[in-house]
């Protein structure tokens, strides 16, 4: 679970050992894709799978080791399954033979605490039905959880499950969300300036990229992608006037000198920290970069690991240009993926967040939560850079200022 791949919803599956939580994956994919045994403990770290669940639709369905599982490796995967609560959307707490104890309390305590909508599942229905009584007592569960009974032998209840999906899973993880909804329309003009450096894949655009121009399709724009240095040239010599200009953070310097004022500005990394991010907590937590001090310890968070460049943003520009505009001398610290850590999210002054573009909005903010729960500012990378170069207001402007 060290790091997100994908944006399509996340669904956990959690319960203790040999409750049937291979066997529920299997039944909702409708293919034998998880090894189902009766030895407790055959799942043993999370593991995703990328399927597509039946009358439903892809997600990443999350199998998880038994939360009652023992020894000090045991704890270890509970440890493991806890932690990959912060990356779902959804979570399916499955439970059989009308058990129900403190391993469960404890998992209801991390949903509510990281705001996991839940349905309880009462498996292997066609050997022991789940007692009026204990199902009385769930449904009366602050959470209010779905209760549903289901046998992955028979497939009972499995029509249920996926309606109880549809009902619970929050709207904005499976509905398509939109880049651009409510800056660009139908033959609006939209400007991507793409330095091609470093960093950009050999024979490919960067994903933010990528995911900005099928945006604009969507929302029947004209897309005009070019290098930054053939921004200047073809304003001129073609006279067009952009609905909107956006460009790679690190060309805000440059570009915003060349994009006259009157024309809307920002970054890739907005665009996905406004889709994606806790966007005013980054709007809030910038100008905090101008009060660090001597000894301050900045936090630089990478949703995806990738090769590491000479000119890498995170780890090399971000840091010199921060060091540069503030004249202090501050610690750096990178943590690529969904790991955990190296130590306290009190230990740092400011968290630098990156655009996301490879995980969910729920990782993404859960990834956050911690650093606004303690009141340590966070900002993005897209903001942080703007605010460096002066630019911070225009590059924010599209999306707070209201619209003529």
């Amino acid at each position: 679970m060290s790091r997100g791949k994908e944006s399509k919803p996340h669904i956990g599956i959690y319960g203790r050992r040999n409750n049937g939580k291979s066997s529920l994956v299997n039944m909702l994919v409708g293919q034998q894709v998880a090894i189902v045994s009766d030895v407790a403990g055959t799942t043993t770290d999370p593991v995703k799978k990328s399927l597509e669940i039946l009358n439903f639709g892809p997600v990443i369905l999350i199998d998880t080791a038994g939360i009652d599982d023992v020894g000090d490796l045991g704890q270890q995967r509970i440890a493991k399954t806890h932690d990959s609560i912060r990356q779902i959307d959804l979570a399916i707490l499955l439970i059989a033979n009308n058990t129900w104890g403190s391993f469960e309390d404890n998992l209801v305590a991390e949903f509510k605490r990281f705001d996991v909508p839940f349905i309880v599942v009462h498996s292997k229905y066609d050997v022991c039905p789940i007692k009026p009584e204990l199902k009385l007592m769930l449904e009366k569960l602050d959470a209010k959880p779905l209760v549903i009974e289901v046998s992955a032998r028979t497939g009972t209840g499995f029509d249920t499950l996926v309606e109880a999906i549809h009902k619970t899973i929050p709207e904005v993880s499976w509905q398509k969300p939109t880049l651009l909804g409510g800056l660009a329309g139908k033959g609006d003009v939209v400007l991507l300036i793409t330095p091609i450096d470093t960093e950009a894949p050999a024979g490919r655009l960067i994903l933010p990229q990528v995911q900005t121009i099928r945006d604009a399709l969507d929302n029947d724009a004209v897309s005009i992608v070019l290098k930054e240095d053939e921004l200047e040239h073809f304003l001129k010599s073609t006279g067009i006037k952009p609905k909107l200009a956006i460009t790679d953070s690190q060309m805000f310097g440059m570009v915003s000198r060349i994009v006259p004022v009157e024309v809307p500005l920002t970054s890739f990394s907005i665009l996905l920290a406004r889709l994606k991010g806790d966007f005013y907590s980054y709007i809030e937590g910038t100008p905090a970069i101008s009060n660090l001090k001597d000894g301050d310890r900045v936090l630089l968070l990478e949703s995806c690991s990738h090769h590491v460049s000479c000119d890498d943003i995170g780890r090399v520009k971000i840091p010199n240009w921060l060091s540069k505009f503030t004249g202090k001398e501050l610690e750096y610290e990178m943590v690529a993926g969904l790991d955990n850590l190296p130590r306290p999210i009190t230990d740092y002054a400011l968290v630098i967040q990156c655009g996301g573009c490879v995980v969910t909005r729920k990782q993404l903010t859960n990834r956050l939560r911690p650093a606004i729960e303690a009141n340590i500012p966070v900002t993005n990378f897209g903001m942080a850079i703007a605010y460096i170069h002066g630019i911070f207001q225009r590059a924010v402007a599209p999306f707070t200022q209201p619209k003529m």
